[in-house]
């Protein structure tokens, strides 16, 4: 296929890319330590800077709640943080994990986030109250996870294997 868009605006690799529910913006992550929300035209409408991740930013995403409009980020900082949509200032940080996050999913209602990467900790956290709810052990790395579409599993690829909660 042909491109149709480039965005520029990062100044090192962009690690992650997510779409909006309403297919109308995008937010990227990068190893700039920045977070950038765009529309679909390529345009930058901002640069999440304040509070942002010491760190490399691994992995972002968009809630699908549109009444609680949120994104989550995390990052090499070992943080998970969750910004809100409105305004782009930090709502929430949340600190557990011991190591690199590769990481972050929301849940299909957007009432749950889990995170992971070096620790081998699948960490969900209550994105409505702010506040960790469980540890699950991936037994290694844990590379990536995703929600099934009911809300009731948690899918981990961990190191050689894939671990399913």
């Amino acid at each position: 296929g042909t491109t149709t868009r480039r965005f520029v605006g990062h100044t090192k690799d962009v690690l992650s890319v997510a779409f909006s529910s309403d297919n109308r913006q995008i937010v990227s992550g990068s190893r700039d330590k920045t977070i950038k929300l765009w529309n679909t035209l390529g345009v930058c409408k901002y640069t999440v800077q304040d509070e942002s991740h010491s760190e490399w930013v691994s992995c972002v995403r968009f809630s699908p709640n549109s009444s609680n409009p949120i994104i989550v980020s995390c990052g090499w900082d070992k943080l998970v943080k969750v910004w809100n949509l409105a305004n782009c200032k930090l709502k929430t940080n949340h600190i557990g994990h011991t190591g690199y996050l590769n990481t972050v999913t929301v849940s299909p209602d957007g009432s749950l986030c889990a995170s992971g990467g070096k620790d081998g900790q699948a960490m969900l956290w209550d994105l409505n109250e702010g506040k960790h709810l469980y540890t699950l052990d991936g037994g290694d790395v844990i590379n990536a996870l995703c929600f099934s579409p009911n809300r009731y599993w948690l899918c981990a690829a961990t190191g050689p294997s894939i671990k399913i909660w």
